[in-house]
């Protein structure tokens, strides 16, 4: 039998490999929240004003419609769309209410709040140092979804005795609650104290 030659040999090691596909595209991260609304081209638009947003992609239908849009907030992508007959979600503006809230952290939490607020968002929770310790508020944009924004402050163990009154006093605070932080007080670090105080806060 005649022997292959080298040449032909080496050409089947020249090859080209096939090219590795990121399975996760470049500047996502793993969770990607995505937006139903109702006016999404004008969302949109409110969202570049107050919260600084850079549009990435924007695919529309015949009328004007967002089929599909990505923005980008500080290094966080959210995606978002109009909603069509037959979706399995619906907008806040139909719902009445939203079932989320956007989280957003900053270095100048003031500075980015009252961007927010000029830009016509409404104040839910005023903006104030809290004792979990981060500067936090929360507001709702003109087309329902509620958003909250923060920034870390000196994180300090909260005196247990003021703290429980500020709560009881604004009645943020159910007795079953308070009996359950109380218990929580035995951890000397305060680490769990501080988390107790705030999942009251949030349930309350």
């Amino acid at each position: 039998m005649p022997k292959k030659s080298k040449k032909s040999k080496k050409a089947k090691k020249s090859k080209p490999k096939k090219a590795k596909i990121d399975p996760i595209p470049k500047g996502f991260g793993t969770v990607t929240p995505y937006l139903s609304l109702d006016r999404a081209a004008e969302a949109l638009e409110w969202y570049k004003k107050a919260f600084g947003a850079k549009e990435l992609d924007r695919e529309t239908v015949p009328g004007g419609k967002i089929m599909h849009a990505r923005i980008r907030i500080g290094d966080s992508i959210i995606m978002l769309s109009d909603v069509f007959p037959g979706a399995d979600t619906q907008a806040p503006s139909v719902l009445g209410n939203t079932t989320t809230t956007m989280h957003v952290y900053t270095k100048n939490v003031d500075k980015l709040w009252q961007q927010a607020v000029d830009a016509g968002a409404k104040v839910s929770m005023p903006l104030d140092n809290q004792f979990w310790g981060e500067r936090y508020g929360k507001l709702k944009d003109p087309f329902g979804h509620n958003w909250s924004l923060s920034g870390g402050l000196s994180l300090r163990t909260p005196n247990p005795s003021l703290t429980l009154q500020r709560l009881r006093d604004r009645r943020y605070l159910s007795r079953d609650c308070e009996e359950w932080m109380l218990r929580c007080r035995l951890d000397r670090k305060g680490e769990v104290w501080s988390l107790a105080l705030r999942v009251c806060y949030f349930l309350a």
